[in-house]
């Protein structure tokens, strides 16, 4: 069984034109990082010509779906019929973009299948961390 998943999505960008270009993006759960969700867009799609990668809570995505929230670099509140609005804030400015949220609700179920929500905790080999932190400092 994989221990990774990569879905590609649309991603539409919420600009000060009204017609919202649409830009791809891929949604990635690694169980080697199991509270994450991390969220990519290509060199092409972002304004400083490279790959930008956000990395959030697959809590906070999950509970962005049926309200409001986040209150950090990440917010996501539900929009609409079938739209999730995902808010992206750095020094340099906001993104804004829509993703279907069926597509995210299929990437939340395929990541709940490879670590259940509330079972991350299994995933960790806090043992192991603690000896790479510790190793060489004596």
């Amino acid at each position: 069984m994989s221990t990774v998943i990569e879905q590609p999505v649309e991603a539409r960008l919420v600009a000060a034109a009204p017609r919202m270009p649409s830009i791809p993006a891929t949604l990635h759960y690694d169980r080697a990082d199991p509270f994450a969700v991390r969220m990519t867009f290509p060199a092409p799609a972002t304004l400083e010509g490279v790959e930008v990668c956000w990395t959030f809570s697959r809590e906070l995505l999950i509970a962005g779906m049926r309200e409001p929230n986040g209150h950090g670099d990440v917010r996501v509140r539900p929009y609409g019929y079938d739209r999730t609005v995902l808010e992206f804030h750095a020094p340099e400015g906001t993104a804004v973009v829509h993703v279907r949220s069926g597509e995210l609700r299929r990437f939340l179920h395929a990541a709940g299948e490879l670590v259940p929500v509330g079972l991350e905790h299994l995933q960790l080999d806090l043992d192991h961390d603690l000896a790479e932190l510790m190793r060489g400092s004596c």
